[in-house]
């Protein structure tokens, strides 16, 4: 980590922004970032929220350029496999989808619902699926889920499937969930007896997995073929026996504290990716849609010292080059956003102060109060290398503690591009959006 920039350089930093920043004032705007980001395998798109309007249409501006112009192939979130594999399924047009765009939606039924359930999602799902519709079945643009919480609902998947294929992997999977059904699927009464107790469900759980890769491989005998909807259905039981491998060493890990349930989850979700991609073959090119504190280098804020990795640093640590990774931060000056003042509480809207004076984001809107975007890479610039505060809102939000939201960061080295929202408006969860 650098220095925190000293105040004689304020002026400098200002400037400088001004120099190298875009306006944004209609998509079209973005089409020179999506060609910065186009010629990567993994495109990285931030937000500061999980409940910011502004986020989620300028992540979908960005997808449909690098979808439609630079061939990206799937679009992975911060969200559970199975609530977004009924998305994939809808999207591409698939036999056993789900019958609307809001009957899809609701299957996004786990607290905080409102980070895909909402209205901007829609507008994503609907695009996805009307570019997928004249395309044949190999080319269809994909959506898929990376997160680790639905162990349960995983386990729920794979049973369904394999009963209804009557499966030789059956017996192992109910072996599995019967270890983990005592529990009330509450992942903390898990965590609690498997820490404390060394009653753990890791062997039925890694038994199963294993079961589950070779028989895809198998399958496959080695060869991709995404129009295949059989194989996609085993690549969909193969992540969902990823996901209880990893649920069950991360629960176990949050209840005895520190950062390794993080870096459980972020590794999980990079396996989760890199497995799609294999899926899609050579050609994969995925656009990843998490959190600042997900995709931006963490190896670039205090998250280092802490010895937490996340997203952006493991791709980038794992590319093969480079230019093969491109992330993208985002944030804004003030504005609303949806969230809660404690978990599984009701949602609010709730006010977004201005930001703090000296933070990354005051600096930018004193270097021009709208929308704009600029891009770190290639620009050089030493003052993008100092530390700045970086402000990050969680799902719980408690905008009277502001000075606790802010991240230090070196946001040259943290992210190649940084998308920059002045003010920002909560976006609408269906539940709202449907009255």
């Amino acid at each position: 980590m650098k220095r925190t920039v000293s105040a004689p350089s304020r002026q400098a930093v200002i400037e400088e922004i001004r120099r190298v920043s875009n306006k944004l004032d209609q998509e079209q705007d973005l089409r020179p970032l999506a060609e910065a980001a186009g010629s990567s395998k993994i495109a990285l798109l931030g937000e500061a929220s999980h409940g910011t309007s502004e986020f989620y249409t300028y992540r979908t501006s960005l997808s449909k350029l690098l979808i439609a112009e630079h061939g990206f192939t799937f679009i992975a979130v911060e969200g559970d496999w199975p609530s977004c594999y009924e998305v994939n399924k809808y999207v591409k047009h698939a036999p056993d989808a789900k019958a609307s765009i809001e009957e899809v939606l609701q299957s996004f039924d786990r607290w905080p619902t409102w980070m895909w359930s909402n209205a901007e999602t829609r507008d994503l799902v609907a695009w996805l699926r009307e570019y997928n519709r004249e395309l044949p079945e190999e080319k269809r643009v994909g959506f898929y889920g990376l997160d680790v919480y639905s162990l349960w609902e995983s386990m729920d998947e794979i049973i369904k499937h394999l009963k209804k294929t009557n499966s030789p992997e059956l017996p192992a999977a109910l072996k599995a969930f019967a270890c983990f059904e005592p529990h009330g699927r509450e992942g903390q009464n898990y965590g609690m007896t498997a820490a404390f107790f060394s009653e753990t469900c890791q062997d039925e759980v890694m038994q199963l997995l294993a079961q589950l890769e070779a028989k895809r491989k198998d399958s496959t005998n080695g060869s991709v073929d995404v129009g295949s909807g059989k194989h996609e259905s085993l690549l969909n039981d193969e992540i969902n026996g990823l996901v209880a491998v990893n649920a069950e060493r991360y629960y176990e890990s949050m209840v005895k504290g520190g950062p390794e349930s993080w870096n459980i989850r972020d590794r999980h979700m990079v396996e989760a990716l890199h497995r799609v991609m294999n899926f899609y073959g050579s050609e994969a090119k995925a656009i990843v849609w998490e959190h600042n504190t997900h995709i931006g280098d963490a190896r670039a804020t205090d998250m280092l010292a802490d010895e937490m990795v996340n997203v952006g640093q493991l791709v980038r640590e794992q590319a093969q080059q480079t230019d093969d990774v491109f992330i993208i931060g985002a944030g804004t000056y003030r504005g609303t956003v949806i969230a809660a003042n404690a978990w599984e509480s009701k949602l609010e809207a709730m006010r977004v102060p201005p930001a703090m004076k000296g933070s990354w984001e005051e600096l930018m809107h004193e270097a021009g109060a709208h929308d704009q975007w600029l891009i770190f890479k290639g620009a050089d610039s030493p003052l993008f290398h100092d530390t700045y505060g970086h402000r990050a809102i969680g799902v719980v939000y408690h905008p009277h503690y502001e000075r606790g939201n802010y991240v230090p960061s070196v946001m040259a080295e943290r992210y190649d591009a940084f998308v920059f929202i002045n003010e920002s408006h909560a976006l609408t969860p269906l539940e709202l959006a449907l009255v």
